[in-house]
């Protein structure tokens, strides 16, 4: 018999993502809106922004972006390329100051085959790693427990990306 976890919070995150998957990108539409804290942009640069994930594997998970709609790291400038990476970087300094973690994942999934939960906008996830942070809910239920609300963890990030 398959168990259940209530999360209730969740719905209006999983019904917001699905109407705004199904009528445009939110990498388009979430920075074109003058609304930074609501969309959870951290940051926005000349040609790229940070972002936290709404549906976040572990507390501070964030995303990098180009503002440029595009699925093909080749439609991307040197100039594009140097400030998603610069915005990793600043993303893990910010992490490091809020989360203390012992590791990072950062990756760029390339299309719906290659993992992309949006594969028609190029994004790069960080996620702070921690040791022992596989548990029993991740092994056994395949669930993962987020302890920290996403708006106390937008706070404690734009904090950090201000110092």
């Amino acid at each position: 018999m398959a168990e259940q976890l209530w999360a209730p919070w969740r719905f209006d995150y999983v019904k917001k993502a699905d109407e705004t998957n199904r009528d445009g990108c939110i990498f388009v539409d979430l920075p074109a809106q003058d609304n930074d804290e609501e969309n959870l942009i951290l940051f926005r640069g000349k040609t790229a922004f940070i972002i936290l994930n709404r549906y976040p594997y572990t507390s501070g998970h964030l995303m990098v972006a180009p503002y440029k709609h595009t699925a093909d790291i080749s439609d991307l400038s040197d100039i594009e390329l140097l400030e998603i990476h610069q915005l990793v970087r600043d993303s893990m300094k910010w992490i490091k100051a809020v989360y203390h973690p012992n590791g990072f994942n950062v990756g760029l999934n390339v299309g719906a085959a290659g993992g992309a939960g949006i594969p028609s906008h190029l994004h790069w996830h960080i996620v702070p790693r921690w040791e022992g942070d596989t548990n029993f809910m991740t092994s056994i239920g395949n669930t993962r427990v987020i302890p920290e609300d996403l708006a106390i963890s937008y706070r404690r990030l734009k904090e950090a990306s201000r110092v």
